[in-house]
């Protein structure tokens, strides 16, 4: 008997669901390589401890660039580590029926690049999925039915908007900016505005610790110690920065965000558009929960946001839907295919 799996690829996080169990890994799209050989020595948690931490002979790789495979065997051997550890904790050993997720932007290439990848890591056959119509699903939005909803995923790779409706997605816009870009924008504020040097690791923290994309009121200021590399002195040193600061560095990723809602909001059509006024925005992903996004969105579009119950889990949770629900996955499958 083989069991049937959906994954959430994600740039930055992977997530796995088996059907009948619901959620079982969710780890770091990160892996472990050791140069010489290309042996893998560590896969997603234990290998994420590594980055920016490693001898010379090992190197720690992110498989996904912008939401698409930059490195394929190393992607494969990543798929292939987690269908070993969803599979053995249900005892099936046999090839899965896989459904994987992508974002809305992939062309037919990339597209062929995930499949043959997942078949690598020993998948028996391939379903492909886009992601704002997971997060959709994941999210509860009712999708199969003729009225109109808007989701806004806003991942590690990319962001990812869609308006809904009919199990078909009707007008979309993907752009490969998200929360790896913000990462990168502390980096690069910190090194100009301070001479400092910090790893990726530390710009995640500060983005989780202080990050924001809305002005905070006094009295809720923030601000953190961050240490780093001087790069005059080449010693280590410390200084505090703030949550404005942060709001400084990421003005222009937020700006492609808003446009990219706004541009799928000019292209709805009317009566679509009279539904989402109603329903309102919904927001998934990882990178919808920096503070103040919703309040940013709502402001500029003139429309009610909302929260996904479980911003971080909706895609992987939609695939799964879709897994135990084969009629959802035709209507989907068949929506796809018209929208494209």
């Amino acid at each position: 008997m083989s069991k049937a799996i959906a994954i959430d690829l994600g740039t930055a996080n992977s997530l796995v669901y088996v059907q009948g169990k619901g959620i079982v890994i969710r780890e770091p799209s990160v892996v472990a390589i050791e140069k010489n050989t290309g042996k893998v020595l560590a896969v997603g948690d234990e290998a994420k401890k590594m980055i920016g931490r490693t001898p010379g002979n090992i190197i720690a790789v992110k498989p996904l660039k912008d939401g698409f495979i930059a490195d394929f065997d190393v992607c494969s051997s990543m798929l292939k580590y987690f269908f070993g550890k969803a599979l053995n904790s249900t005892g099936m050993f046999s090839k899965p029926k896989v459904i994987i997720c992508v974002p809305a932007g992939t062309t037919s290439v990339e597209e062929r690049a995930v499949r043959q990848a997942t078949m690598q890591a020993g998948a028996k056959e391939v379903h492909i999925m886009e992601e704002p119509m997971a997060a959709a699903i994941g999210a509860g939005l009712p999708v199969a039915d003729p009225t109109g909803s808007m989701i806004v995923d806003i991942g590690g790779g990319t962001t990812d908007v869609a308006v809904i409706s009919l199990g078909g997605i009707v007008t979309s816009q993907s752009i490969r900016i998200g929360g790896d870009k913000m990462d990168e924008a502390i980096v690069n504020f910190v090194k100009k505005n301070y001479n400092l040097l910090i790893g990726e690791r530390t710009a995640e923290e500060i983005k989780m610790a202080i990050g924001s994309v809305h002005i905070l009121s006094e009295s809720e200021h923030l601000t953190y110690m961050v240490n780093g590399r001087d790069l005059m002195t080449g010693l280590p040193r410390q200084v505090e920065i703030s949550d404005h600061e942060i709001h400084l560095a990421f003005k222009d990723i937020i700006q492609s965000i808003l446009d990219a809602i706004k541009s799928c909001l000019e292209k709805t059509p009317p009566e679509l558009a009279g539904d989402i006024i109603q329903r309102g925005i919904v927001l998934a992903g990882g990178g919808s929960l920096i503070r103040g996004m919703d309040l940013l969105i709502s402001e500029e579009t003139g429309m009610p946001v909302i929260y996904a119950e479980d911003p971080l889990s909706s895609i992987v949770l939609g695939a799964g839907n879709a897994l135990e629900n084969i009629d959802l996955l035709r209507k989907v499958e068949n929506g796809q295919k018209i929208g494209h």
